[in-house]
């Protein structure tokens, strides 16, 4: 399968060595493969206390830095990777909003595509548009239509992660979200169908699904788990669109990436199965998978 374009990071690498991971609750190291993908089968986390990172797109992220600079420094000398020079951050979804742009004509001048996402972006951003950081790429071409993935932060909330970088000595070559890793982490396997495939992350805030045709990003959802909807529910509505609004019939997989434990995966696997009837894969299991090959 042929890759799709990796949706650009806000900061452009050198090539970053590690990848830290941050989320509610954890931070997690991996060696950066050779594509460059910040995601592996050997990746090690390290428990943070409560109320130490809470992703959040409009206010503080990192609470405690202190105690997650001495995660991050114990998480990486226990993966073997020392004071590495470069990492790549991978922040939360709940830290970033994704939106997907579809436009008739893409303008040829990068400084009118430029402020026409923007113009778009900004209707759905809590903040200043000045005070953002965007990064965006084509996510589809679809009956002579593109679509386009803009991703959008705070500034001072990427600056906060990659200030835990600068604090172990490493340079923040990249930063990315969590959700768009995980489908690029997939795709770099060749393992995900041509066709339609689900993506659904679980995070203790949060639950993110997206929609896949091949290596086509077709559909973003991200909500917070205060809107109190249920997994069972998000799944079915994701699938209602996908049927009356992309007129897919059957997903051919569903990956699933993250979980609170190995019995919250279990579980949510079983649900995604009954309502879908379609097989459920973890992306540990598939990238273990892959290396094994």
């Amino acid at each position: 399968m042929s890759r799709a374009l990796r949706l650009p990071s806000w900061l452009a690498p050198p090539q970053a060595e590690v990848a830290i991971e941050f989320a509610q609750g954890r931070v997690t190291v991996s060696r950066v493969g050779r594509s460059g993908d910040p995601l592996s089968a050997t990746s090690l986390s390290e428990t943070l206390p409560s109320g130490a990172v809470t992703p959040a797109l409009a206010a503080k992220n990192i609470e405690q830095p202190q105690v997650v600079i001495g995660a991050v420094k114990k998480v990486l000398e226990r993966a073997g990777f020392g004071r590495p020079k470069r990492v790549a951050l991978i922040i939360p979804d709940s830290a970033a909003r994704v939106s997907l742009i579809p436009l008739e004509t893409v303008p040829t001048r990068a400084s009118d595509l430029d402020q026409l996402i923007r113009w778009h972006v900004k209707k759905a951003t809590p903040f200043p548009i000045e005070d953002a950081v965007l990064s965006y790429g084509t996510a589809a071409t679809e009956g002579g239509g593109t679509t386009i993935a803009a991703v959008v932060a705070h500034r001072a909330v990427v600056a906060e992660y990659e200030a835990i970088a600068d604090a172990v000595g490493a340079h923040a070559g990249a930063v990315d979200v969590a959700s768009l890793t995980v489908i690029n982490a997939a795709i770099a396997s060749e393992s995900v169908p041509q066709g339609d495939w689900l993506l659904v992350c679980l995070a203790p805030e949060s639950t993110t699904i997206a929609i896949m045709r091949g290596t086509a990003l077709m559909f973003h959802r991200h909500r917070l788990t205060v809107d109190e909807e249920p997994l069972t529910a998000l799944v079915h509505q994701t699938a209602m669109y996908y049927e009356d609004r992309l007129g897919g019939t059957q997903f051919q997989r569903v990956i699933l990436a993250g979980g609170a434990s190995d019995a919250a995966r279990e579980l949510a696997k079983r649900e995604i199965s009954d309502r879908l009837k379609t097989p459920v894969q973890t992306l540990d299991a598939l990238l273990k998978e892959r290396g094994a090959a």
